[in-house]
């Protein structure tokens, strides 16, 4: 049963995330099956972001407000912390992830999507 925090305007953020869960997801598990020993650092953390992208979606979808802010908390890190070691130190990530630059790949929405989901979620408090 959906809630409010995945109604209204929550809906597309919502949509979003389930969207991500389905391109990170997809995009690891074909780098993983395929390519895993030229950048397995790389991989494995596009997997663990499709992993909190699902917990996301699903957090949302069931109105489980503090999974959700936890999992928005640690997707806010990932993305800078991942974010600024691929800008520093490229070598380190010879093939992108998810959050690589900031999410460059993906338009920079994995840098902003958080902050969306955050200001959401405790605007709804």
């Amino acid at each position: 049963m959906t809630t409010t925090i995945g109604a209204g305007p929550g809906r597309a953020l919502l949509a979003v995330y389930g969207l991500f869960s389905l391109a990170a997801g997809a995009r690891a598990g074909v780098q993983i099956a395929l390519r895993f020993g030229e950048a397995p650092l790389a991989y494995s953390l596009s997997a663990f972001a499709a992993v909190v992208y699902i917990v996301l979606t699903v957090a949302l979808w069931r109105g489980a407000r503090r999974l959700a802010l936890v999992a928005l908390g640690i997707e806010l890190a990932g993305v800078l912390v991942v974010g600024t070691l691929s800008v520093l130190d490229p070598a380190a990530f010879p093939d992108a992830t998810v959050w690589s630059a900031y999410g460059q790949g993906y338009l920079f929405i994995p840098l902003v999507l958080p902050l969306v989901g955050l200001y959401w979620l405790l605007r709804r408090r």
